[in-house]
């Protein structure tokens, strides 16, 4: 059945070669290309395999919709932004991190004073290079914070992408950035201030204390 599936194929496209008109003195090309199908066919070909269905296995994404909220209370929603962060948050559910970026850009060349884009470009390029901060996502970092330098968003969504990346040290100073920039009576400041709280005492987790017994001198 395989060798005649094959052979069909051949006068198949032979027929359709003479339909076109391809240059008679070129048919040893073709001819050339079906004979190394058949060999191929023939050495590694095994008709007598029995079949099975294949599965598409979708690498899906996830979105943190504690991020998303404080995203929302930090730039607003039902806003321009507001239509930009909602398709690069689909895109990236849909397992295509890298159109979420392009997303993220196309925003950022329409609107390229906004810092809530800038910043929500970084951190898609971010997750799209695999939670790295790329230099791309880093000039979209420091764009965001220049032209928002009094806003806390900017630099609590750089510090996010920094513990993303395993760089807790770094983040300190981000989120204690975020938290000074915060008004009072903000209703998401509870929300910064336990954030870095808990980052404060993770990082004191990880420095060993010293100890204050001195070390024992050589023995001779």
């Amino acid at each position: 059945m395989g060798w005649l599936m094959f052979l069909g194929v051949v006068a198949v496209a032979g027929l359709l070669l003479w339909l076109v008109g391809f240059p008679r003195r070129l048919w040893a090309i073709p001819a050339t290309a079906f004979m190394l199908g058949g060999a191929g066919y023939a050495w590694q070909g095994m008709p007598g395999l029995a079949g099975h269905p294949v599965a598409v296995v979708e690498q899906q994404g996830s979105v943190d919709p504690e991020i998303v909220a404080l995203r929302e209370v930090f730039f607003g929603r039902f806003n321009f932004d507001f239509a930009y962060f909602t398709a690069a948050d689909a895109m990236v559910r849909s397992g295509s991190p890298r159109a979420a970026a392009s997303v993220m850009i196309g925003a950022t060349r329409k609107a390229p004073q906004d810092a809530g884009l800038w910043t929500w470009a970084g951190v898609v390029l971010a997750e799209h290079d695999g939670n790295q901060i790329s230099p791309a996502s880093r000039f979209a970092f420091e764009r965001a914070m220049a032209l928002a330098p009094k806003h806390p968003g900017p630099p609590f969504f750089y510090g996010l992408a920094q513990i993303r990346e395993g760089k807790l040290a770094e983040a300190r100073p981000y989120w204690a950035k975020a938290v000074e920039l915060t008004p009072a009576d903000a209703s998401y400041r509870g929300q910064l201030v336990a954030r870095l709280f808990l980052l404060d005492r993770f990082l004191e987790g990880q420095v060993k204390p010293t100890s204050s017994k001195p070390a024992a001198p050589p023995q001779r």
